[in-house]
């Protein structure tokens, strides 16, 4: 018995034998003959092409960017401590790519999609190439849409559309990223997928704006994409990268992304070292050459497309650090060339308190008026014609004894305008609640009051006129133009808002 399921097992197996056919797979081995810096030279891989993954020892992942003759120079996106000069490595055949999909949302990962949050492990059907090409000018249509920030600074006089490339800029510590960040939790409720793209920040600096973004409830429609200044500098070369195309794959199924790369100063400096480890030539600032098609090639992917196309849209937010307020230095001028506009945060407004700390005349947007709801750019333009009137006036005031009528209450209109511009961190404003302020100072309806009450009044307006009037306010919010006699309605329940603050306040 024994002896027949054994010659019945050996059949089987010889038969199963005879019927397998072999193939045989082509590898590709080079050798490492150097290694150090988050770089490595490798010889032998003649046939490699440019940006594919070459696998490592201890599944170390490499990317090939220098092809030359005798050599390939390869960027590490792996701790190389253990990595030396001798090692046989092998090319993978597939351009270097990243997970896409659904299941990013709410998740921490880095550009590989290894999982920084420690939750479950991803779940997903795809990857996609971290560099691909911009859609091309048919595929694009024109800006149309805002992006509401939330930010009455931003939306009434520096307004963005959504498909638009907006450069934020300033020195350290004057709050870019936090104006990055309350344009994320003002996208609640508003069908926009976010991405949030660290580059070089410091552990406790992403920590905290994720707890932030869960705090709000904003996680849920975002990725954060993170490479810390511990990571391999190849790593944070190609994050920001890899963050777009998982922001393409929602932007072509037709829906309204935005990405926030903080910051790209940190990622020209990436590129910068791992050039000059590749032996690369120096430029300006030590800079390679081509390092103004480094972000030009990322930010050209931001557009809003043609219906035929999708019809969804990419909003690129890029963050840019100055030092000592030049914006005339080589990366901001690069960026600055780039985007269709930037958004400049003053040390000088930050250190008086005046939040959030931006300088409105060296701030610009040329796309995004275009988007801006009619009754917001009725608004908005006469709030900035007085604003730089205000600012123009302060400056020569501080030098005159006496000042006439006219132009007193012309600087004490701008303080009040000035003052309703401040905003709490982390508190953006729905459009109708932000109109209804603005129209309110532009009409001169905080002017007798005292500057520590215009917080009061501005909270006690947009409380009174959404619960009075909820239409107009759903009316502001869907762009339709408001009338005369419905304006008329707005400053009356506003003018009742402010008795009713005055009263309390003498009682």
């Amino acid at each position: 018995m024994l002896e027949q399921l054994l010659q019945k097992t050996l059949s089987m197996l010889d038969r199963t034998v005879r019927q397998h056919t072999y193939t045989l797979h082509a590898r590709e081995t080079g050798r490492v003959i150097h290694v150090g810096g988050g770089i490595a030279r490798i010889k032998g891989l003649s046939s490699i092409r440019s940006e594919e993954l070459i696998r490592f020892p201890d599944d170390v992942l490499g990317v090939a960017v220098n092809l030359e003759p005798h050599e390939v120079g390869v960027i590490l996106l792996g701790d190389s401590d253990r990595l030396a000069a001798g090692i046989d490595v092998n090319a993978t055949g597939r351009e270097a790519d990243t997970p896409v999909g659904e299941s990013l949302l709410g998740r921490v990962i880095d550009a590989t999609g290894r999982v920084l949050d420690r939750g479950k492990p991803l779940r997903f059907k795809e990857r996609r190439p971290v560099e691909r090409p911009a859609p091309a000018i048919i595929e694009r249509a024109p800006v149309t849409v805002p992006l509401e920030t939330g930010i009455k600074t931003i939306d009434a006089l520096i307004p963005i559309g959504r498909g638009q490339r907006e450069l934020i800029v300033g020195d350290r510590q004057t709050g870019k990223t936090s104006v990055a960040i309350d344009t994320i939790i003002n996208q609640r409720n508003k069908h926009v997928i976010c991405v949030y793209c660290a580059i070089g920040q410091r552990g406790t600096a992403v920590a905290r704006v994720v707890n932030t973004l869960r705090q709000f409830d904003a996680l849920k429609y975002t990725i954060v994409v993170v490479a810390s200044d511990e990571d391999p500098p190849g790593l944070r070369y190609i994050t920001p990268y890899a963050a777009t195309t998982m922001a393409e794959y929602f932007s072509e199924q037709g829906k309204d992304v935005l990405i926030v790369y903080d910051d790209l100063t940190r990622h020209a400096r990436a590129y910068r070292e791992l050039s000059l480890l590749l032996r690369r030539p120096p430029g300006r600032e030590a800079y390679p050459g081509d390092i103004f098609y480094l972000h030009a090639r990322l930010l050209e992917r931001a557009t809003h497309l043609h219906q035929r196309s999708g019809g969804g849209s990419l909003t690129a937010l890029p963050i840019i650090e100055t030092q000592a307020q030049d914006i005339s230095a080589y990366i901001p001028t690069n960026l600055i060339s780039i985007t269709d506009g930037q958004i400049y945060l003053s040390p000088t407004l930050f250190h008086k308190g005046l939040l959030p700390a931006i300088d409105v005349g060296k701030s610009i947007s040329r796309v995004g008026g275009k988007t801006q709801f009619p009754t917001f750019r009725s608004v908005s333009g006469d709030l900035r014609l007085s604003y730089s009137q205000f600012e123009e006036l302060e400056t020569f005031a501080r030098f005159a004894t006496r000042l006439d009528e006219e132009t007193r209450s012309t600087i004490e209109h701008g303080r009040r305008v000035r003052e309703v511009l401040k905003q709490v961190e982390h508190h953006p404003l729905r459009a109708s609640e932000q109109m209804v302020v603005l129209k309110a100072v532009n009409e001169g309806l905080f002017n007798h009051l005292a500057l520590d009450k215009i917080s009061n009044a501005e909270a006690a307006i947009q409380k009174c006129v959404l619960q009075e009037l909820p239409d107009l306010c759903e009316q502001m919010e869907t762009g339709k133009k408001l009338n005369e006699s419905q304006w008329k309605q707005i400053l009356d329940v506003a003018r009742k808002a402010i008795t009713n603050i005055e009263t309390e306040s003498d009682v």
